[in-house]
């Protein structure tokens, strides 16, 4: 009994098994269910990875270097934001970030001699001119649980003195 048991179990599952073997699974699932991990298996022609852009040279409208992307600003949906470039200064030292929309950009392909490049319609000047980037730094926490207020030392006046305690 325990032998047919067996052998229908292992005919059921490769018959399982080449059926789910002829349809290939898409790359990901389209109908992500409530709390589910979603498996992407494989990137496609039309997708780009951020470590691509992270270093990529950004050009001005004249083709001439002026900085290169340092970061990339993502949302709670995981939507891309920005592009934060580092304009100015020499190896790093001096330099200034500017976030810019993806849309302020447009891909130059990588040839045989050249790698990837974004390209900016602003010159080095107008980008060293721009607002800087300043990433959001977490409030620090105090002694006393506050947050960014100065520590004095002196314990908090929310709550009336100590008293001794009855002499006996």
């Amino acid at each position: 009994m325990l032998k047919k048991f067996m052998i229908t179990a292992a005919t059921a599952a490769l018959i399982a098994g080449s059926a789910s073997a002829q349809s290939p699974a898409p790359p990901m699932s389209t109908t992500p269910e409530a709390g589910k991990a979603q498996i992407v298996s494989q990137q496609t022609a039309d997708q780009m990875l951020a470590s691509k852009f992270k270093g990529t040279d950004v050009i001005g409208a004249d083709n001439v270097k002026i900085g290169d992307v340092s970061d990339i600003l993502f949302d709670k949906d995981a939507k891309v934001l920005a592009y934060v470039v580092g304009v100015g200064g020499f190896l790093g030292i001096g330099s200034k970030d500017v976030a810019l929309s993806p849309t302020s950009f447009q891909l130059q392909p990588a040839t045989e001699k050249e790698s990837m490049k974004l390209k900016l319609s602003m010159t080095k000047d107008e980008l060293k001119n721009a607002a800087e980037f300043k990433p959001y730094k977490e409030p620090t926490r105090t002694s006393s649980g506050d947050t960014n207020s100065p520590t004095t030392g002196m314990a908090p006046r929310d709550r009336a003195p100590a008293t001794p305690p009855a002499q006996r």
